[in-house]
């Protein structure tokens, strides 16, 4: 009898899909490319064919150029070789999807990486019970218990009150987590313009275009120092502490990121404000979704595999670590 889950192979570049002759997220060029989500470290160019949600597909033409995409909305199937395939959100950032495969009676989700909270920019995860669940772990240890997002929106709003003769610098990726700042600002009812780095202007651009309400953004390089006075401004991370910065009034630099939980990281960067605001399941979601799913496997990508192994084991559920490479922690 085959082992459970014989039919898919874990190689360090990714996952091999041997009855449909595809890889997911593979790191290298590959035939036949199965995309969660637009994330440099998941999706790569060079594809010669790529199934990914539209959304997905419209990230990878932005960064890569044109692919030989073939799109798959959420709740779509097609069949590759012997496998059903279909993709379901996974709420992570636009157009994340966890990948779903059904053959010869197994189930088994790829979740791609994924976050079980509110995102007004991304449809939320699904829930989808299998016999084998693949999953992230970034945040896979007990000491990472995000907050609640509107405390830490609410924080620095706060800030930006209390210096109003300052901007408060938000660095954050440019994927998916600029645009949910921004949201998760418009929805604690800051309408003013926030003003961005040129880095940021087509990411935004694109998440507009796929209905993504993100309000009056303008270019900080047109501004004067004057008029970003008590305005917010957003910048990739690597942005914070170089010469494009100088042109701000005093800025308070912040950082949005589920790192900020680790003190040092933000010392690291010179943070004065961190925002403890990731785009990743936390320790709690990672644990309560497997409980929810209840697989009879759990193998785990990346991250803190470790302690989530563990926690697995004690409570009877087989699991294991893939050891694939090239994911990275992000600047989430």
């Amino acid at each position: 009898m085959a082992r459970l889950g014989s039919w898919i192979e874990p190689f360090p570049e990714g996952i091999y899909v041997k009855p449909a002759d595809a890889w997911i997220d593979p790191s290298q060029p590959k035939a036949r490319a199965l995309v969660t989500h637009g994330h440099a470290d998941h999706a790569r160019g060079g594809h010669e064919n790529v199934w990914a949600t539209p959304e997905t597909l419209a990230i990878m033409e932005c960064r890569y150029g044109p692919q030989k995409g073939i799109p798959v909305a959420y709740g779509e199937s097609l069949r590759l070789g012997e496998v059903e395939i279909s993709f379901v959100p996974a709420g992570h950032v636009l157009g994340s999807a966890q990948i779903v495969m059904d053959h010869k009676g197994e189930r088994i989700v790829v979740s791609g990486d994924y976050k079980r909270r509110p995102d007004p920019t991304c449809a939320p995860f699904e829930p989808v019970p299998c016999d084998i669940f693949i999953t992230e772990a970034t945040f896979g240890l007990p000491v990472f218990r995000h907050p609640e997002t509107a405390s830490e929106i609410d924080r620095l709003l706060l800030r930006l009150h209390e210096n109003p003769d300052r901007c408060v610098l938000v660095g954050a990726y440019a994927l998916g987590k600029a645009q949910r700042v921004i949201m998760e600002l418009r929805g604690r009812g800051h309408h003013d313009p926030i003003y961005i780095h040129g880095a940021l202007q087509r990411l935004c651009e694109l998440y507009a275009e796929h209905g993504v309400p993100l309000g009056e953004l303008r270019p900080t390089t047109e501004a004067k120092k004057e008029e970003l006075k008590g305005r917010i401004v957003l910048a990739p991370p690597g942005a914070l502490n170089d010469r494009w910065s100088r042109r701000l009034p005093d800025p308070i630099t912040a950082m949005a990121s589920g790192w900020m939980r680790v003190r040092q990281r933000a010392r690291q960067r010179n943070v004065e404000l961190p925002l403890i605001l990731s785009d990743h399941a936390d320790w709690d979601e990672l644990t309560r979704t497997i409980t929810e799913l209840a697989p009879r496997e759990v193998w785990v990508t990346h991250g803190r595999e470790e302690a989530l192994i563990h926690w697995c084991m004690t409570r009877q559920i087989k699991a294991r670590e893939l050891n694939l490479v090239g994911y990275e922690d992000e600047d989430d």
